[in-house]
């Protein structure tokens, strides 16, 4: 298959194909009758490295797993598990976060006057150097 082909099928563009090429992430094969032909198993390449991407590994971390996958899985395993450590404290920071603007929003049902408590949130407080009051709304 060609270029555009394998990018089609890999649900990227061209671009994205020739810049993993680049990074060293794909080989780019010879030309044959004036083309280079891809395979079944740059395809397959293609598409664990966008897994790789969706499950939050940077390209240097994809580029690693695939050069340990057939030599060292222990480290292979070990660049997992410090993924979904990274992971667990986003999902930790985001609840934070979900906590502080639930507070923030059943403070705006309450109505009143005054400007409205989510988008002040978001104004760094005078009081305290700079720092959002959005900080304060977490330990509501």
């Amino acid at each position: 298959m060609k270029i555009g082909d394998l990018a089609r099928a890999g649900g990227v563009s061209v671009e994205t194909v020739r810049f993993y090429q680049r990074r060293g992430l794909l080989t780019e094969p010879p030309r044959a009758e004036g083309a280079r032909r891809y395979t079944e198993g740059d395809l397959e390449r293609l598409r664990s490295i966008k897994a790789a991407q969706t499950a939050g590994f940077t390209l240097e971390e994809i580029a690693t797993l695939l050069d340990l996958d057939r030599n060292d899985r222990a480290s292979a395993r070990a660049l997992a598990e410090a993924r979904i450590k990274a992971i667990d404290a986003k999902i930790a920071t985001l609840r934070t976060m979900r906590a502080a603007l639930k507070a923030l929003a059943a403070d705006c049902a309450k109505g009143g006057e005054g400007p409205c408590p989510i988008l002040a949130s978001f104004v760094p407080a005078p009081d305290q150097g700079g720092e959002r009051n959005l900080r304060r709304a977490r330990n509501v």
